[in-house]
């Protein structure tokens, strides 16, 4: 896969790029962390199932670093990846996150776990597992509604779901809310109207659906496929690939020297 962060007549990277090259391929194992409204999953290189604990409107990342830790006492790792649910500019979160509690902002999460990390938009990081090349846009259909683009390699987060969109936004009706305010039926005739306006707005070449309540949807709208919630753990495994595509606005912990 061709996919670069940066433009193609750079031929010599820096020596402080070299040298985060390097470090980078020192890295043998991978643990990932997707951050949700609902449950907060992990998985860690060369494991084959996920684990999890609940969520909810009140976690801090420090009972999220907590809760890592303990469900995964015995993995080894040497490198976390966190997809968090709301907007990161430059490996950083720069606001609060709508379905959990405070304190996401500016949290040192290098140190919590005491290894190095990078942190990406969940939806960015699920659509990096997603990607296939050319431009795709995604869309997570979940507690709220994740969005983000891959153009050529360089992934693009995007807050499409606080849109206005009718009496409030795309994310009050395609998200968990809508779903249980409007009921199966509207909620699925509004997926499909969103799902085509976002499509003839952005004019990608492949659309995936992604999140939880994709499997609620009786038939994809058209010329979308279904992702898999399994693709955010690709996308963290990918972040740490020398070839992987890499976010517009940086993905380090720390933004670099």
């Amino acid at each position: 896969m061709d996919v670069r962060s940066q433009p193609t007549n750079v031929h010599r990277p820096a020596r402080r790029d070299r040298a985060a090259v390097a470090k980078k391929c020192l890295v043998k194992s991978v643990l990932v962390v997707d951050v949700g409204g609902t449950s907060v999953k992990i998985l860690a290189s060369r494991q084959k199932t996920h684990r999890s604990f609940p969520s909810g409107p009140k976690l801090t990342p420090k009972e999220m670093v907590s809760g890592v830790k303990g469900v995964a006492a015995d993995w080894a790792y040497d490198a976390v990846s966190i997809g968090y649910p709301g907007p990161v500019l430059r490996g950083r979160p720069i606001a609060e996150p709508y379905n959990l509690g405070r304190g996401w902002v500016g949290f040192d999460f290098a140190a919590a776990f005491g290894h190095p990390v990078k942190v990406i938009n969940d939806a960015a990081m699920q659509a990096l597992g997603s990607y296939r090349g050319g431009k795709m846009l995604f869309l997570g259909l979940g507690t709220g509604l994740g969005s983000s683009m891959i153009v050529d390699g360089i992934v693009e987060p995007m807050e499409l779901g606080h849109l206005p969109y009718k009496k409030g936004t795309y994310e009050d009706y395609v998200g968990k809310a809508g779903l249980e305010r409007r009921g199966k039926k509207k909620w699925r005739r509004d997926v499909a109207d969103v799902v085509a306006r976002l499509i003839t707005a952005l004019e990608p070449e492949d659309t995936v659906l992604g999140g939880g309540n994709v499997q609620k949807l009786k038939v994809l709208p058209p010329c979308c496929r279904a992702g898999d919630n399994d693709n955010a753990f690709r996308g963290g495994f990918r972040l740490w690939e020398t070839d992987a595509a890499l976010p517009r606005a940086g993905w380090h912990s720390k933004p670099p020297p």
